[in-house]
């Protein structure tokens, strides 16, 4: 979710871990562990022992970059921190956007600013919620609300999510809610909670964490948590969560399995990368998405298309006879297609853009950065990002419009043959196959590497581009050797938020993860740990079905009499073809060792796969038989 900020004020012992990435300062060991963590939407924050703040990850506004003193709180949130010094005094750096809505009066011990809502405990434990009057959709025709009440009750404390709040209540059970009233939360006694755009996690007052959905939607998997364990304190960001140990070290981990790499087998003409999700276009012309992608799903139309684009949470598709048809959310105008023929469409945020046959560029969706003030004239080609978009002239000149931040708008001069647009950054390609890249560039995802290409794809902090003789390169954020791209030859790729996709000269679809959360917390304040490999614990995949006719999955150490049982271990009974599901961790002496992933092939059978945590492929592999008891999946190498 984008918070804007989660302010903690005095009473609050607030959170947050961190260190630019590659700096370990001198008197690291001097400063001992962190008493306190928070994460934003790209950053991450930490408190330490001596009382000064480490920040990582994402710096393009300055969110990053702590200033120096001690403090006693500290609060990340969106691209914007703030804490609290020893005097009172709160201090905020990073991005300067509003937060929502003016509070209301009275005395307040803590404060949580969300996208559009703010909630405040009193210092009786009372909370007030407040917030600028956005609309929360449940459901196509559903009942929408434009208020997020707070509920009556004494509190510890607060946390406001995107369209969500959750509080832990004096006497320990956790309660949360949205404009619609109370939605999921665990039952327990808790001390803590954090919640965000999708994900929440809380804190038992066994140390012990969880992690849950508060909006469940019925495709959305359990997000991932750390292995067990005592936690001190937890905080959720956008897709990922940073924790602290009793310790006073750091774990973070991604809340969802990324299963947007996880490309379906088959042929495929286009391939497009979102935040969370994957789509391609089959040779059919039948759209086919995968990871986090339920509102696609949602209202699918029937027929092919010849191009398609994906936004945030819709989809714009082109038919043969250039009609655009869009689906998925709708809460502001981007999927209100306007009629007419169109040669080219371009999704992304909340908005899409087109090209008319006669050349001409009309926009429709959310209007928050001037993207639909589109310039006249006549173009080819076009790309829509969050904040900007850019379009190439009929002659190979660019002009660029929207937000104005980073210089987004600030096209480089010359003739071009595409562009990409990403969150912060855009790339294009020269006549001449030179890459040149402009806007933000704190993780050198601006800076390309010299040679001709054919393509260029900006994602949020990397970008990609598709050399002449068919290999990928890629620069940017964790292109340091952990992070490449399959061998070639290929003929298109997209690059996602977290994520990067290849289409391969064949017309198979391959992707790879870039982002993780983990691999950025100082080595100096980082949790250490002992990941074995699969062989380290021999055994292999079992499965069986139960009496409801579910099939159930576990791990059998070999030598061992029972397998190891993950939490969430069965295949559900309407699985969508082709699409794989994880299983919870399986754990094996308290140490994870990998997941079980099943799918359900087109001919009916269920296939399961092995996969550990540090590396992607099956380490085995095999399909399911019919049998009530345990039996081995059988290697299908």
């Amino acid at each position: 979710m984008r918070r804007t900020v989660l302010l903690f004020l005095a009473l609050l012992v607030a959170a947050v871990a961190v260190a630019l990435v590659g700096r370990e300062p001198a008197n690291a060991q001097d400063r001992g562990g962190a008493t306190a963590i928070s994460v934003g939407d790209s950053h991450a924050c930490a408190l330490l022992r001596s009382g000064e703040i480490e920040c990582w990850s994402g710096n393009d506004y300055g969110q990053a970059d702590a200033p120096a003193g001690r403090f006693i709180a500290v609060s990340a949130g969106g691209d914007r921190t703030c804490a609290m010094r020893e005097t009172g005094a709160l201090e905020c750096w990073g991005d300067d956007f509003p937060s929502p809505g003016d509070s209301p009066g009275g005395n307040f011990s803590t404060l949580s600013v969300g996208t559009h809502y703010a909630c405040g405990r009193q210092l009786t434990g009372e909370v007030q919620c407040w917030g600028e009057g956005q609309v929360y959709e449940v459901d196509p025709g559903g009942p929408m609300s434009d208020s997020l009440e707070a509920l009556e009750g004494r509190f510890k404390s607060v946390d406001v999510g995107e369209e969500y709040a959750c509080g832990v209540r004096e006497t320990g059970a956790l309660t949360c809610w949205a404009a619609i009233g109370e939605i999921d939360a665990p039952q327990g006694r808790f001390t803590a909670v954090s919640a965000d755009w999708r994900h929440a996690c809380a804190l038992r007052d066994t140390g012990q964490l969880e992690c849950w959905i508060p909006f469940d939607n019925g495709f959305d998997i359990a997000p991932a948590k750390p292995s067990d364990g005592r936690f001190t304190a937890v905080s959720v960001g956008r897709g990922y969560a940073c924790a602290l140990r009793e310790t006073g070290k750091v774990e973070c981990w991604d809340l969802a399995p990324p299963d947007q790499a996880d490309a379906p087998d088959g042929r495929f003409v286009a391939v497009s990368a979102g935040d969370d999700r994957t789509c391609g276009l089959r040779e059919t012309g039948e759209v086919e998405c995968w990871g986090n992608a339920w509102f696609a799903r949602r209202h699918m139309p029937r027929g092919s298309f010849v191009a398609f684009g994906v936004g945030e949470e819709h989809i714009c598709g082109l038919r043969e006879a250039g009609e655009v048809e869009c689906w998925g959310s709708d809460w502001r105008g981007q999927t209100d297609a306007p009629i007419g023929r169109f040669s080219a469409i371009s999704a992304g945020g909340d908005r899409t853009c087109g090209i008319r046959e006669a050349g001409e560029v009309e926009c429709w969706g959310h209007h928050w950065y001037g993207q639909l003030d589109t310039p006249t004239g006549r173009f080819k080609a076009i790309s829509v990002g969050e904040r900007h978009a850019c379009r190439l002239r009929e002659t190979g000149e660019m002009e660029c419009w929207g937000s104005s931040d980073h210089r987004l708008t600030a096209a480089p001069p010359g003739r071009f043959t595409s562009v990409s647009v990403g969150e912060k950054h855009s790339c294009a390609v020269r006549e001449s196959g030179d890459v040149e890249c402009w806007g933000a560039d704190d993780k050198g995802q601006s800076q390309p590497p010299d040679g001709r290409f054919s393509a260029v794809s900006a994602g949020r902090y990397h970008t990609c581009g598709l050399r002449e003789s068919g290999e990928i390169e890629c620069w940017g954020y964790r292109f340091d050797g952990q992070a490449q791209p399959p061998a070639g030859p290929h003929r298109a790729l997209s690059a996602g938020a977290h994520h990067a996709c290849a289409l391969s000269v064949g017309g198979t679809v391959s992707c790879w993860m870039i982002y993780n959360a983990a691999a950025d917390v100082p080595a100096w304040l980082r949790q250490s740990s002992a990941e074995p490999a699969v062989a380290a614990v021999a055994g292999g995949i079992v499965a069986r079905r139960s009496a409801d006719g579910r099939i159930e999955f576990a791990w059998l150490p070999t030598g061992a009499a029972d397998p190891v049982l993950p939490q969430r271990r069965y295949f559900p009974t309407a699985a969508p073809i082709d699409r794989w599901l994880r299983s919870s961790p399986v754990e094996v002496d308290g140490v994870e060792i990998g997941r079980i992933t099943a799918r359900l092939r087109a001919d009916g059978r269920i296939e399961a796969c092995f996969r550990t945590s540090s590396r992607a492929a099956c380490s085995q592999s095999g399909y399911v038989t019919d049998d009530r008891e345990w039996r081995s999946v059988g290697s299908a190498r």
